[in-house]
């Protein structure tokens, strides 16, 4: 028993200092950092596997250390970690979920880290998404629109208008076009709106809707706004009142909803833009699709996003080393590189310039277009947002999407029962 139990510490001890960014140097005084990459598209993987093995070659005192982490479960394993110090060095993220590990004290702020071709090559736009109460605890650097993936076929015989970037579609003209296409057992649209507050509240902003206000004393309050309702009484017509879009996917993820895309059944489906590799890869051969921007409301086509982030932990003992390696990861020519691997438009000025991100093929070039129109997610910074979202606007918007309640219930809702646990977070 003595024996068995000194084999599971030994396991136990190796499994540590694999995970322990805070291991600092090896043999001959070399640095190793560890970076945790939720890449899992195969060609991401292979892009960032690829870069670490290129920096690796060309620097002797730094090695860094490939981890492969998980979206389903980064929170709570990240959590986790920080709390027994033993968090990666260089961590990949998503801004949306930096907010509590940000106020937390578990990540670096990046201001005096990062050097100036860096800051400068991404827009301030995208830095206020990884900002959190004046300090920069991540550097955002792919960003996914919201798109329209249509039947073009469909789009062609009908005789619709093809929105464009510079010509896209209003939102009253989107919901007459749904109209058109639909008929014979078939819908203009498929919403999958499984998870409905991030995509309600991010397209939302084409049309002025802000539904978190902040105060001169920096507190939040909920407000919905008529600006707030055009997205959601959108949707809740389509399905309710023209029968354009299928109740039946109100309760999918996207990717579920393909088939049915594939099958003929749907005209469009609203997706982020990488699911295009999931299309070009599962679609029918000669099934002809395209991208089409989301439409356009009072402010244009801006929309909210959460740009993927590479943090540092605070307790690195390597800040610096690993600054220089999310540099080299971010260079330019690195960047659209992890962005054509992952399918997502990069947030680099320079990166966006790049003629693979411009092509016809893949639709590339409509994604690349929206870049310059996203905006940080409304509620990026809004603590208590996560309970907010789970304990009132999923129920409520779901239960309005479904027509079981009106939109002056789901207001009452959304602001009423809403406030009520933001305010438990601002005392």
């Amino acid at each position: 028993m003595r024996a068995r139990l000194l084999v599971v510490l030994a396991v136990i001890g190796l499994l540590l200092t694999a995970c322990t960014g805070g291991s600092g140097g090896g043999s001959g005084g070399v640095i190793t950092l560890h970076f945790q990459s939720l890449a899992w598209q195969q060609e991401s993987v292979a892009a960032n596997k690829e870069l670490v093995k290129e920096w690796n070659a060309a620097h002797q005192d730094v090695k860094v250390e490939y981890v492969q982490g998980s979206w389903d479960s980064v929170h709570d394993q990240l959590l986790t970690s920080f709390e027994g110090g033993e968090a990666p060095d260089i961590i990949h993220d998503a801004s949306d979920d930096l907010a509590d590990f940000a106020y937390g004290g578990y990540l670096a702020d990046l201001r005096e880290l990062l050097p100036e071709r860096l800051k400068s090559d991404i827009s301030q736009h995208s830095w206020e998404t990884a900002t959190f109460g004046g300090g920069v605890y991540g550097v955002p650097f792919l960003q996914e629109p919201r798109v329209l993936i249509a039947n073009a076929k469909w789009l062609k015989e009908s005789g619709v208008r093809i929105p464009t970037p510079e010509k896209p579609w209003s939102w009253d003209e989107f919901r007459t076009i749904a109209k058109q296409l639909s008929g014979k057992g078939r819908y203009g649209v498929a919403w999958p709106l499984k998870e409905p507050v991030s995509a309600t509240l991010n397209l939302s902003l084409s049309t002025g809707g802000q539904m978190f206000h902040r105060d001169a004393a920096g507190k939040v309050t909920v407000r919905f706004d008529p600006a707030d309702a055009v997205v959601p009484r959108t949707v809740y017509d389509e399905v309710n009142t023209d029968g354009s879009a299928s109740s039946a996917t109100l309760g999918m993820g996207g990717s579920d909803t393909l088939p049915g895309f594939f099958g003929g059944k749907y005209a469009m489906v609203p997706l982020g833009f990488s699911y295009r590799q999931q299309i070009a890869q599962q679609a029918p051969k000669g099934f002809d699709w395209q991208v089409l921007p989301a439409p356009a409301g009072a402010d244009g086509l801006t929309q909210g996003v959460s740009p993927q982030t590479l943090s540092i932990a605070e307790d690195s003992p390597h800040k610096k080393e690993a600054a220089e390696f999310i540099d080299f990861l971010l260079q330019p020519k690195n960047m659209v590189r992890l962005a054509l691997g992952d399918w997502m438009p990069p947030t680099g000025t320079e990166a966006l310039k790049d003629p693979a991100l411009h092509t016809a093929k893949d639709d590339w070039a409509t994604g690349t277009a929206l870049a310059a129109q996203l905006r940080s997610a409304p509620a990026q910074s809004v603590r208590g947002y996560p309970e907010w979202k789970d304990k009132v606007a999923t129920p409520a918007f779901q239960e309005y999407y479904s027509g079981a309640i009106g939109l002056s219930e789901l207001r009452r809702r959304l602001v009423k029962d809403g406030n009520l646990v933001l305010a438990r977070y601002q005392r």
